[in-house]
């Protein structure tokens, strides 16, 4: 029997994310890809993708919202966006009801919003004039390092020391990684530098409340980031289940704003 659905698209620089709920707001289905250069296309390739995991049909979908860098370019959403504060918001306060503090890193920029105990948003900072703190600064420096993105987490948590980087700029702390390297430095210290970087680069920008949340594709493909935040916080951070994905997750949550405006989330 068909049921009705709910898309939220999230599409970034670097990655699109697709979700998929019911009425009820569950995540029914996901989907991420490289953005690439044609948008439209990866739109819809997340999209069959998530409604396939969804086990439900395009003609099911009741109402779709985009949010992102690329939020415009969506052929299955032609006019209801939503800015990326908003649906990160959205989607960590589904998780984590209460106030928080939502730090979210992500490809090109990193976010810190900060919720009511309604989830209304109190204030937000958002860093864009640098990549420093973000997956991009991730990426530069495991290409400067010649180790594979995917295994820089690890290598990270396997250090025994922390190397850190006194620049503020990505291309003078590359200049610093590649110093050294060159005065022989265990590549895994070099690592955990760089991830204590990128942590201090995002609590420099604004206070914290007493419950965090951290959410982002960066998060989800290093834990050891998680850590690394609880132990310069000095307690536990929340961490949504699929954190990749809280901005398309709240996209469609909007959505089903969007169509059934009387539904609180309290009547489901």
């Amino acid at each position: 029997m068909a049921q009705p659905v709910y898309v939220g698209l999230d599409m970034g620089a670097s990655r699109t994310k697709v979700a998929v709920i019911d009425r009820h707001g569950v995540l029914l289905g996901h989907a991420v890809k490289k953005s690439g250069i044609d948008f439209a296309a990866t739109a819809a390739l997340c999209l069959d993708a998530s409604l396939e995991m969804a086990g439900a049909k395009r003609s099911e979908i009741i109402e779709a919202v985009a949010t992102g860098y690329g939020r415009n370019n969506v052929a299955f959403v032609t006019e209801k966006c939503k800015t990326e504060i908003g649906c990160h918001a959205k989607g960590c306060h589904y998780s984590f009801s209460g106030a928080i503090t939502i730090i979210d890193i992500g490809g090109q920029d990193n976010k810190i919003i900060k919720l009511d105990a309604s989830g209304r948003r109190d204030s937000f900072k958002m860093n864009r004039k640098c990549a420093a703190g973000t997956g991009a600064f991730l990426e530069e420096m495991s290409g400067r390092l010649d180790i594979p993105l995917e295994e820089m987490n690890n290598l990270a948590r396997q250090a025994t020391e922390t190397l850190k980087l006194g620049s503020y700029c990505t291309v003078f702390s590359a200049t610093e990684v590649l110093e050294k390297i060159r005065h022989g430095k265990p590549v895994a210290a070099i690592i955990k530098g760089v991830f204590y970087s990128m942590i201090q680069r995002v609590l420099e920008m604004d206070s914290l409340s007493e419950r965090v949340v951290l959410s982002g594709g960066v998060v989800a493909h290093n834990p050891y980031l998680v850590e690394m935040t609880e132990e310069l916080i000095g307690r536990q951070v929340l961490l949504p289940e699929l954190p990749q994905f809280t901005g398309a997750h709240g996209a469609a949550l909007y959505a089903l704003d969007v169509a059934e405006p009387e539904l609180t989330r309290e009547e489901t």
